[in-house]
């Protein structure tokens, strides 16, 4: 086949993605600049630097990888967890894998999404494939977000705390949104655990609002990618209808994070300890308030310029370039154990200063 046929074979809407960027990896620092992965301090991907519980070890010993999953039990625990009926609970691989059906569910050419900037990329990745058509609301100055939603918008994408900002909505600003739109809105509150509340008792109040969550960030299970939200029934039925088999999750995710959600102490623990660590970092690099598991840093050099430079002493942050509006002057710090803090802060403060 030549290439001309195959790319005519291509949906159009392609040409149109940029790829989602992910944190950089452990290997690939590794071998680009010769440094040990021990010695590496990765502070890029937002990820839980005290890890799960020491239950959810013991739970994959368990699991029977030959068996297809059975999601039932999770969704119990989620179910008890959030306070919301299991037959609200939707569950997908990970929050990207929720909001991949969910845009099946109300996408379609030509419908208008709602992506205040900058955000979750993920967002427009999933508007643009399904054949829709994002419109952008860059944030102020202290990243406010306009209300005024397009009439029109079939579904707005609202991330709180955002990523990566580290700011929140409050309970105002989305009623407001809701309010002046018959669109779906999709609050995602993947970091919900590090801020100081959450608006997930809205769903109880709008038929037209879902609130998305993860188990890979306060929880610890990034690399079991499980994703959940809570929907009003009308949507929860329709989702169970377009979801994949076994909502894409696996036995070792559903036996992790059963395991994770039975011990809730030791993750309100490591988020008490994360939180305390945002505040010392905060201070010393006069980031933003951040409610989330990171900060945002202005940067007077060029943040690809000033994230190199850490990379090169073994420290892994984000350059925040990719993330549209974002703009070419801010790097995101997860925030980690006090030893890999104390490594980041002895570099900024010769490279920052």
């Amino acid at each position: 086949m030549s290439l001309q046929n195959r790319s005519e074979m291509l949906r159009s809407c392609l040409g149109r993605l940029k790829p989602y960027v992910a944190g950089k990896g452990f290997t690939e620092i590794s071998r680009q600049y010769g440094i040990s992965p021990e010695s590496i301090v990765k502070l890029g991907s937002n990820e839980n630097p005290y890890g799960p519980s020491p239950l959810v070890s013991r739970s994959l010993l368990q699991i029977s990888p030959e068996r297809y999953p059975e999601p039932e039990v999770l969704i119990e625990s989620l179910s008890r967890y959030t306070g919301f009926p299991a037959e609200s609970i939707l569950i997908g691989a990970g929050m990207d894998g929720v909001m991949d059906t969910l845009t099946r569910l109300f996408l379609e050419k030509g419908d208008l999404t709602f992506i205040p900037t900058p955000t979750f990329s993920y967002y427009e990745i999933l508007t643009i494939m399904a054949g829709a058509e994002p419109v952008f609301s860059p944030r102020g100055r202290n990243f406010e977000v306009g209300h005024e939603v397009p009439k029109d918008v079939k579904m707005a994408f609202l991330c709180s705390p955002n990523n990566p900002t580290g700011d929140v909505f409050v309970e105002e600003s989305v009623k407001e949104i809701l309010d002046g739109t018959e669109g779906i809105v999709f609050l995602d509150e993947a970091y919900v655990e590090f801020a100081d509340r959450s608006l997930l008792g809205l769903v109880k109040k709008y038929d037209r609002l879902v609130v998305g969550r993860t188990m890979s960030k306060a929880f610890g299970l990034a690399g079991l990618r499980l994703g959940y939200a809570v929907a009003p029934q009308w949507i929860a039925d329709q989702y169970r209808r377009a979801a994949p088999p076994f909502f894409g999750i696996t036995c070792a995710s559903v036996a992790a994070a059963v395991a994770a959600l039975s011990d809730i102490d030791f993750m309100r623990s490591s988020v008490e300890k994360i939180r305390a660590e945002r505040e010392r970092l905060r201070e010393e690099t006069g980031a933003r308030p951040s409610q989330a598991n990171f900060l945002y840093i202005e940067t007077k050099e060029p943040s690809n310029v000033v994230a190199e430079r850490f990379l090169r002493r073994g420290i892994i942050i984000r350059d925040c370039r990719s993330f549209r509006d974002a703009g070419e002057h801010h790097v995101r710090v997860s925030v980690g154990t006090p030893e890999q803090d104390d490594r980041f802060l002895s570099a900024f403060r010769e490279l920052c200063r």
